[in-house]
């Protein structure tokens, strides 16, 4: 779980428009016709304000042919209506659509940019082992969409407000009059009252409601994270569905997805009630607003300064200054939710950054190179304890050499250092260009029996007789039949077939080096023995550095090192 995201001080707003800025630069300043886009949108926003700008003259002119009797002007200023208002509805439609292809547009380059940081050779490993960061799939998948959906709704709103004030005050500044304000002595006048009027009633306003909403930020970046990971236990149960079922653990899951619900249950109850506050609030604001203009306006229209179409055209100008000055009050809740977006997409670029690859190791002008690594210290990632002290380690072309030593004592550790999994505490490693590495707990994804087998490669590299020959070196010739299948190999094959398909990608791959961790810990010790053998028949020139605990295994290497008291030695020879 990301306790930052919930412990740390309260999030500055100029820290997330900081943050904002940095997620968003990528996106653009790599793709120019995206901004076309934006400005369409732009100039379609503009267009209209224009309209609203001519419907506030249309108000003057409608509310004076009411008061005039004028049947005649009445229909004109009606047809004047209905064209304005169809203009208003096309562009409206246009903008949406042209907004709506600019978010997708978006999403698209920036989850691309996300996942390519994300899915660097062992990122997705290191940050789930640092633990540090939760649910990183929910902030590429949500947090993107809302990201890029808000920022482009709360931009646009403050263009269309900024424009709407330059356009209004004006209007309303001639409508306003001067206000004789009878304090001090002899009072003064004061000029464009209703603009005065304007910011004074948004000022209080905004100050108001930042005081009252600044509660949501936090909130919702919680309401983020919890619902996040009840679904990552909802997802748990279904792909664990087999163990959970023999192990009778029903009930434990209910209890432990009851907690989490009521964890998620527990912080909607606090999010009600900052809303609730701010509702009351902006609630009241905005009915205020509706008749405020015509009381502050109502002196001139009864003293004959102005009619009742100068009166109406005042009260429109009046909410539409209003309305552009109070964007940050009608806006709040929607800012807060962005600010908690921003907030947890902006953690997972700081930890990508932190967890990216070390320098490429592999050596490609000489694939060939053995595997060394000199006075190499392996650590538990995030502390400082060591594990295992590795002077020197050399593995040449060809060699086949078993790592052994007590469960616990390190031996996997050091497998994923050497495989740049681990940050090496100190020391150098050098990796020769070209090494897979085959873990315990295979990853078959989604697809067909010749997807899974091809992994990660498509299975089109490869003709389907390859495909069959590997199977059959590897005991799994009953599935020759099957490669064309969509099933899910990953809930539908043993354990030790699981294991045996990996080797059918090394027989595929035929990489010149290979770290096998336990990959043969789910067979017997004649299967084992006869894949081990069929990898050393078909592939002579591999290298393979092979992390274990049977002694039987001895006989099919050439070396055997121990790490025994935190040290790598040699225990043995052939």
């Amino acid at each position: 779980m990301d306790t930052t995201d919930l412990d740390a001080a309260p999030p500055r707003w100029r820290d997330g428009l900081h943050d904002a800025r940095r997620l968003a630069a990528p996106f653009w300043r790599s793709d120019r016709a995206a901004w076309a886009q934006l400005a369409a949108l732009v100039a379609l926003t503009l267009a209209l304000v224009w309209i609203n700008v001519r419907f506030s003259a249309w108000n003057s002119a409608f509310y004076d042919a009411l008061q005039a009797h004028d049947l005649k002007a009445f229909w004109q200023q009606l047809g004047l209506f209905c064209a304005l208002a169809a203009a208003y509805i096309v562009l409206a439609v246009v903008r949406l659509v042209a907004q709506q292809r600019l978010v997708m547009r978006w999403r698209q380059g920036m989850t691309e940019h996300l996942l390519a940081g994300w899915l660097q050779p062992g990122t997705p490993y290191r940050l789930s082992s640092a633990r540090t960061l939760d649910n990183p799939d929910q902030r590429v998948a949500d947090d993107v969409r809302n990201f890029v959906s808000s920022t482009l709704d709360l931009g646009l709103g403050l263009l269309n407000a900024g424009v709407t004030l330059v356009s209004f005050v004006a209007i309303l500044w001639g409508l306003s009059g001067s206000l004789h304000v009878p304090w001090p002595g002899a009072g003064w006048n004061l000029p464009g009252y209703m603009v005065w009027a304007a910011l004074a009633y948004a000022g209080i306003g905004s100050v108001l409601v930042r005081r009252i909403g600044a509660p949501l930020v936090p909130v919702n970046a919680r309401q983020q994270q919890v619902e996040a990971d009840f679904r990552y236990g909802l997802v748990q149960v279904r792909d664990h569905a087999e163990a959970i079922a023999m192990a009778r653990g029903e009930a434990a899951e209910q209890r432990r997805l009851h907690v989490r619900f009521d964890a998620l249950r527990a912080n909607w109850d606090d999010l009600i009630r900052y809303t609730k506050r701010l509702t009351w609030f902006s609630a009241g604001y905005g009915q205020l607003a509706n008749v405020f203009p015509l009381v502050a306006a109502a002196p001139r229209y009864f003293a004959g300064g102005i009619q009742l179409g100068g009166l109406m055209q005042t009260a429109q100008a009046f909410g539409q200054v209003q309305g552009a000055l109070s964007w940050f009050v009608d806006a709040y809740a929607s800012l807060a939710d962005w600010r908690a977006t921003v907030l947890r997409l902006g953690r997972f670029v700081d930890a990508l950054a932190e967890h990216a690859p070390a320098p490429q190791q592999a050596d490609p002008a000489d694939a060939a190179a053995a595997l060394t690594a000199r006075r190499l210290r392996v650590a538990v990632p995030d502390a400082s304890a060591t594990l295992v002290d590795v002077p020197r380690l050399d593995l040449r072309p060809g060699e086949w050499v078993l790592l052994t030593g007590p469960s616990g004592s390190g031996k996997s550790s050091l497998l994923r250092t050497l495989a740049g999994l681990w940050p090496a505490g100190e020391g150098e490693v050098r990796l020769p260009a070209g090494t897979m590495v085959v873990p315990q707990r295979p990853y078959l994804p989604a697809g067909t029996l010749a997807d899974a087998l091809a992994y990660p490669d498509a299975a089109g590299r490869f003709d389907e007789g390859a495909l069959r020959e590997a199977l059959s070196h590897v005991g799994l010739g009953a599935l020759a039949g099957s490669l064309q299948v969509d099933d899910a190999w990953a809930r539908r094959l043993s354990p030790g077939e699981q294991q045996r398909l990996q080797f059918a990608r090394l027989l595929l791959q035929q990489p010149r080096w290979a770290l096998l961790d336990e990959a043969t810990s789910a067979l017997d010790g004649d299967s084992q023995r006869q894949v081990l053998q069929q990898l050393r028949l078909q592939l002579p020139g591999l290298a393979v550095l092979h992390v274990a605990h049977r002694q039987e295994l001895q006989c099919l290497h050439d070396r055997v090192l121990q790490v025994t008291g935190g040290k790598l030695v040699a225990a043995t020879s052939r």
